[in-house]
């Protein structure tokens, strides 16, 4: 039996002095003691492993953008327990039973932390949702706009109203990401491709709200659970609050990259910053920090999505072209506390990466740590200031906006399943992992 202490345990929605207690993976006792011979962590946070609902692996078929071993490092390295995965970037695309079994096989032997899994939904699968559910997927995944990837086309609202009775009958979450464009063409962008505001004109905050308008519309139509991904609008969040209290089954999250950066502060031709939805101006992204204080929002995902220099246009700038994603899964904690800490307390913060994003995927075992809860914790010390490099970076290219950022926040130590798998800034401990499928 293995015991750790600190003067700050996450238990019961406060910090408090605790010993934990596990064996084999789960937790056995809660002592508001120090025990002598547990590992003693003083004043440093002990807290549930994070949860982070939103990474793009991109293993089988793209695994040189990413893949599971370097993914699943960088997420041990920043304190996170149990990521799910995206549907796309794979390929093939999760989109039949086939094709999930394909990423399961593909995983084995290459899980660093836990895992889940997103099927997707694109038009004509609606007959392989149910087995996609079955096999245990945490919730389905659509676009409403291109999504980058051909081979995982977006839906229409013709699908949607045939998909989403079906997803309402299985008791799962449909994701959105919630964009849906006009057909004005952005001449000015397309003659100045390195420039951010043109980037940012491109992908104005009324394709967000419009997409939003239509799913809550539809949720309404059909009850069927849903959740919206990355918000960047705050143009959105008036109306993510009255469908909550409406009563209708409507989460969402918003990312670090959305809190931490603003458009103001986006140099030209540094395409690191590109993603979709855009980052948004300071005003914008401070009424995001407010609605996560607030519970509009309900958590903070990563949307981790990196690629390589090529597909990044990193030598070009050329935003037009360049992949559109964030690579900061090792930088979801630090990234987001540097980004709230003066609005949240410690309190109010820890949920947000714990609890809700576990309540999110129905993981009732994880996100809080109580006995018979499987033994996921991370150990970190808040007030702590790290300037982030290269050589810090876990994930499979060194390609990300936070390099260089001085951020709040060092994890010292992560376990997963009772096993310590991230120490002193190394990996010690490889594939403790496991599947995490919804049943």
């Amino acid at each position: 039996m293995k015991k750790i202490y600190s003067n700050r345990c996450w238990i019961d929605n406060k910090l408090q002095p605790a010993t934990i207690s596990f064996e084999n993976g789960i937790v056995t006792a809660i002592d508001p003691e120090k025990i002598n011979d547990a590992d003693d962590f003083g004043d440093n946070v002990l807290m549930p492993g994070l949860i982070d609902v939103h990474v793009h692996i991109n293993e089988p078929g793209r695994t040189e953008w990413e893949g599971f071993d370097t993914a699943t490092r960088a997420a041990a390295a920043g304190g996170i327990t149990t990521v799910v995965d995206m549907p796309l970037n794979s390929n093939p695309a999760t989109v039949t039973l086939k094709a999930l079994n394909e990423k399961l096989m593909a995983s084995v032997s290459q899980l660093n932390v836990n895992c889940g899994f997103y099927g997707g939904l694109v038009p004509g699968n609606f007959n392989h949702l149910e087995y996609l559910a079955d096999a245990g997927v945490m919730g389905i995944k659509c676009y409403l706009i291109h999504s980058g990837i051909d081979e995982f086309p977006n839906v229409t609202e013709k699908d949607l109203d045939k998909a989403m009775p079906i997803i309402a009958n299985l008791r799962i979450p449909l994701l959105v990401h919630c964009e849906i464009a006009d057909k004005q063409a952005n001449d000015i962008f397309d003659k100045n491709p390195t420039s951010y505001k043109q980037f940012l004109l491109s992908r104005p905050k009324q394709w967000e709200n419009d997409a939003i308008d239509l799913m809550i519309n539809l949720c309404r139509k059909h009850n069927c659970p849903v959740h919206i991904v990355h918000v960047s609008s705050a143009g959105a969040l008036t109306k993510i609050e009255k469908a909550k209290r409406d009563g209708l089954p409507v989460t969402a999250e918003t990312c670090p990259h959305y809190i931490y950066f603003n458009a103001e502060k986006i140099p030209d031709a540094q395409s690191v910053y590109k993603c979709a939805p855009p980052i948004r101006e300071k005003e914008n992204n401070e009424l995001l920090k407010r609605a996560l204080k607030s519970g509009v929002l309900d958590l903070i995902a990563s949307d981790h999505s990196p690629a390589t220099a090529a597909i990044k246009e990193i030598e070009t700038g050329n935003l037009k072209k360049a992949w559109g994603g964030i690579a900061g899964l090792q930088f979801l904690l630090p990234a987001s506390w540097t980004a709230l800490k003066e609005i949240l307390a410690l309190e109010e913060f820890i949920p947000l990466l714990t609890s809700k994003p576990a309540s999110f995927i129905n993981a009732n075992n994880k996100g809080e740590i109580k006995i018979g809860n499987d033994a996921d914790f991370m150990i970190w010390d808040p007030g702590e200031k790290k300037k982030i490099s290269k050589e810090d970076i876990l994930f499979r290219h060194k390609i990300s906006p936070y390099i260089g950022e001085e951020l709040f926040g060092t994890v010292m130590q992560t376990i997963i399943n009772g096993e310590t798998v991230f120490k002193e800034g190394k990996i010690i401990n490889q594939n403790k992992g496991r599947w995490v499928l919804r049943m």
